[in-house]
């Protein structure tokens, strides 16, 4: 990770840059550090870009859920005082962004969701039964990009670590399910907050017609794909990805 983690309160997060605020709201399995390049991109561009670790594996069972880390998101958003915030999230963050948007519109300025649960789940956090098998999780692990290369040793070892830790494989599983409880295609139709939709054209994990259906019934986005591109598109193609966004946040004055 090439940016310092500050330490304030019960928040652990990343604050690179000054203006509007961009909060980026990372995945099940996903570091802070695979948003370097966005935070580097949109930290000289006039944007103050926010990446708090979520508290995935130290909630207790009965709180891990999607609404318990809207709600932190929003507590965390208080405490740093801010206000009419871009919140940026890959999988389960978006997931996180869409819900806390939906509880609490008056402080989301913008959203943008990439490769995005809330309307379909294929096994988050399930296929882990030759977890102790190193070869099995790299190859999950791959299929995430569309690149196999991208899934570096670092990255294995990481998803290897997290699924043969029992404690974080029973929380990785109540997410799971709880992702599939919070399915938000009732909800979205009256969310009239601009929505970004950036996509893998070879998403496996959340395929392409997840991003059509999410696109169909939010009011206000606009949807853009990246070709050869997995689950995420921010990794995978971050030079593309900050271009696409950049031009959206030109085109809607944000």
């Amino acid at each position: 990770m090439t940016h310092r983690l500050k330490k304030e309160k019960d928040y652990s997060y990343i604050e690179v840059g000054e203006g509007k605020p961009i909060i980026v709201l990372h995945g099940l399995m996903g570091g802070l550090s695979n948003f370097d390049a966005v935070t580097n991109y949109f930290s000289e561009k006039g944007y103050k870009v926010i990446i708090p670790e979520l508290p995935i594996y130290s909630m207790s069972l009965l709180k891990t859920n999607v609404k318990t880390f809207a709600k932190y998101l929003h507590d965390f958003i208080e405490y740093k005082g801010l206000d009419d915030v871009i919140l940026l999230g890959n999988s389960l963050g978006g997931h996180i962004g869409l819900y806390h948007t939906k509880l609490f519109p008056k402080k989301v300025k913008a959203l943008v969701i990439t490769g995005s649960s809330g309307l379909y789940e294929s096994a988050m956090g399930g296929g882990y039964t030759k977890r102790s098998d190193y070869e099995v999780i790299k190859k999950k692990a791959q299929d995430v990009f569309y690149d196999p290369a991208v899934a570096t040793k670092e990255i294995v070892d990481e998803v290897y670590e997290t699924v043969n830790n029992r404690n974080k494989l029973i929380k990785t599983l109540a997410i799971a399910k709880s992702a599939i409880r919070h399915n938000m295609a009732s909800d979205l139709p009256q969310m009239q907050v601009p929505t970004c939709i950036i996509w893998g054209k070879n998403d496996t994990v959340t395929p392409p017609e997840v991003a059509d259906e999410f696109n169909a019934l939010l009011p206000n986005s606009d949807l853009f794909w990246i070709d050869k591109c997995g689950h995420a598109a921010m990794m995978e193609h971050p030079e593309t990805f900050n271009q696409i966004l950049d031009d959206w946040l030109k085109k809607r004055n944000l």
